[in-house]
């Protein structure tokens, strides 16, 4: 007689790793003397993984800033030997959006101590951190009440 599946027990072959939570460039293919070599090889990593070829990305780059962006500028602006282009905050926005690659921003967010994280894990973010604030005035509270029977000394 055949045993009925367990349907409350997870196959352990249908699991996938969730993909991470902070999406940044592998920190050998960008690692530089200057953060200036540092964006341009951010760039051309961005333009290498990019699912689109470089006119497309130009192209799309253009509709979105409402300017006329080349091919020239772009490659330029991912060579390391062309520091006079360094790529600026507006453009860098403006490859972001036609490649959908966030890695740039994480990149800048990094030197302050920041991180990007998708719009959809915020929520859990915010959960974080009220769990630290229930934690901090758990022990606050407890600290009052030794405090208090102790005679009122803090």
């Amino acid at each position: 007689m055949p045993r009925r599946r367990d349907e409350l027990t997870p196959d352990m072959f249908d699991w996938r790793p969730s993909p991470p939570l902070v999406d940044a460039y592998p920190v050998a293919e960008v690692r530089a003397a200057s953060l200036r070599s540092r964006i341009s090889r951010a760039v051309s990593v961005t333009l290498r993984d990019a699912s689109m070829d470089r006119d497309a990305i130009v192209a799309a780059m253009s509709a979105w800033l409402g300017e006329e962006c080349s091919r020239h500028m772009l490659d330029a602006y991912a060579s390391e030997a062309r520091e006079d282009h360094t790529i600026p905050y507006l453009r860098l926005l403006a490859l972001m959006h036609a490649t959908g690659d966030v890695r740039p921003l994480q990149l800048g967010a990094e030197l302050s101590g920041h991180v990007v994280v998708d719009g959809t894990v915020l929520p859990w973010v915010e959960v974080g951190q009220l769990a630290e604030l229930r934690r901090r005035v758990e022990r606050e509270y407890a600290a009052a009440r030794r405090a208090a029977r102790a005679g009122g000394r803090r």
